[in-house]
């Protein structure tokens, strides 16, 4: 059972000093995508990226040639999102998909904001990002593919006994108690023992799956 922990993230700061950016994950770049793109200016060295920004500063949004995007405000009340010429107004837990290609900005009218963010390559992958309410009854489980990222609240993860295995207590840094998650802490899927998660709060369930 993996745990990214965002507390030992590094914040990465923009160019433009409107933010700085904690990646959770990414995907390298796989060999066909190196060989279509070869003769082109994108130099970025991954097929999907996983991350969370603080935003304290309007300003321009970076460009992600041939990539589709899902932002998610998670924190703060209000982004206003512009892209190619058009006003999204964006509300914490509704996710907006758009193109990364396109000219994009954001201002900030009630203030700094925190935003999830799910860039994956076109042709590659495609990205998603639901929000759910988590129960003290039931647990929600993470399946491969998927990260549950704890957004709100208080929770736990164990694994599950799905796949047909049983985690053996006497493997060194196998979990068979519940593990607390800490605010933004992403617990990485798996089909087998597959994470299941319970709690009082809010999780962001991203599922990254291959087009190809």
């Amino acid at each position: 059972m993996e745990i990214i922990r965002y507390a030992e993230l590094k914040a990465h700061p923009w160019r433009n000093g409107g933010g700085v950016t904690r990646e959770l994950a990414r995907q390298p770049r796989t060999a066909s995508a190196r060989t279509a793109l070869q003769n082109t200016a994108d130099d970025s060295g991954w097929d999907w990226r996983l991350s969370i920004a603080e935003v304290s500063k309007a300003g321009a949004f970076s460009a992600f040639a041939g990539m589709d995007r899902v932002l998610t405000v998670i924190d703060g009340e209000l982004l206003l999102l512009t892209v190619d010429g058009a006003e999204h107004p964006l509300e914490k837990y509704r996710p907006f998909r758009f193109s990364g290609d396109a000219d994009s900005a954001g201002a900030l009218p009630t203030g700094d904001i925190r935003d999830l963010n799910v860039i994956t390559r076109n042709g590659a992958f495609k990205g998603y990002t639901s929000i759910i309410e988590l129960s003290k009854k039931r647990a929600h489980p993470v399946f491969a593919g998927q990260f549950g990222i704890l957004l709100q609240g208080q929770a736990t993860v164990s694994p599950g006994t799905a796949g047909g295995l049983v985690p053996d207590a006497s493997a060194p840094g196998t979990e068979t108690v519940p593990v607390e998650l800490n605010r933004y802490d992403a617990v990485v899927g798996s089909d087998t023992a597959t994470p299941e998660i319970l709690g009082r709060g809010f999780l962001a369930v991203v599922s990254i799956d291959a087009t190809v």
